[in-house]
């Protein structure tokens, strides 16, 4: 009998100084979406208050926490800890990926030499997070958008309207540039593959961030693009046209040119 395929192994580490305990059930639910946490841990100076809201959790989502206390003010024992115990993680070759729990850019080319290895990198952030970051990640996920799935809201309607961090306006032009950019004779394109391009385009690009929990949600909110549903799933897309303009109502017409030749006054006859 042959075996079910393994779900990819991901190793999580978590920067305790620059991540809010609220994320945590988010977190780890949206990390499930991608594969297995086989290595969960969790690196800060725990007898501080800044990181004492993380020991409430630790057992629940069986993260082994790392102390790193802080004997000189000014100098971070605990990235430098994550750091080496990423690159003894990396070199075992055990791991698929990455996850990086973190708003910091010094994680920046840790994340980059990560992917040299051949190995992806998902990262997790607040909004603030530096963009060199973000674009080192092969996708990064703004905590904010994890927040309300940590709350455990019991309210449907707000389960199925994330609160945006961004206007829907600002994912139209992103949008665009990728339909714009895959070959299609008539113009439409497959759903899924917008998105998979949209991934690789923006590694944060994400429907939530604009309040919505799909991007058919997002695209069809913009207002800007036609879809047709299909009925085994998916859809396609293409960018909507707009019908040419008429004149409003009781424009004048144009004046026509007058003819080069000048017509002969009242009352006198052509020469």
């Amino acid at each position: 009998m042959a075996s079910e395929p393994r779900s990819p192994r991901l190793a999580v580490l978590i920067d305790a100084d620059n991540a809010s305990a609220k994320i945590v059930d988010g977190l780890f639910q949206e990390i499930a979406k991608i594969g297995e946490a086989s290595v969960r841990r969790i690196y800060g100076d725990f007898s501080s208050p800044r990181s004492r809201p993380w020991a409430d959790t630790l057992a629940r989502y069986a993260i082994v926490p790392q102390q790193q206390f802080a004997y000189t003010s000014g100098k971070n024992a605990s990235d430098i800890t994550l750091v080496i115990d990423a690159m003894d993680l990396l070199h075992s070759g055990r791991f698929d990926g990455f996850c990086l729990v973190s708003s910091d850019s010094d994680f920046t080319r840790l994340a980059a030499r990560i992917r040299e290895q051949g190995i992806d990198v998902f990262g997790f952030g607040e909004q603030k997070t530096p963009e060199s970051f973000r674009q080192a990640c092969r996708r990064f996920v703004y905590t904010e958008n994890l927040r309300s799935d940590a709350a455990g809201s019991k309210d449907a309607d707000s389960a199925a309207a994330p609160k945006p961090l961004q206007p829907i306006s600002a994912a139209t032009p992103m949008i665009k540039t990728v339909i714009t950019q895959m070959e299609s004779e008539d113009g439409w394109v497959a759903l899924g593959e917008v998105g998979k391009q949209l991934s690789n385009l923006v590694s944060d690009f994400d429907p939530r961030t604009y309040g919505c929990r799909k991007l058919s949600d997002l695209v069809r909110k913009t207002g800007s693009f036609e879809i047709e549903e299909q009925s085994k799933g998916g859809g396609s897309v293409r960018i909507r046209v707009k019908p040419a303009s008429a004149p409003p109502p009781g424009a004048r017409e144009p004046r026509r040119r007058e003819s080069a030749r000048r017509r002969p006054r009242p009352g006198t006859t052509e020469p």
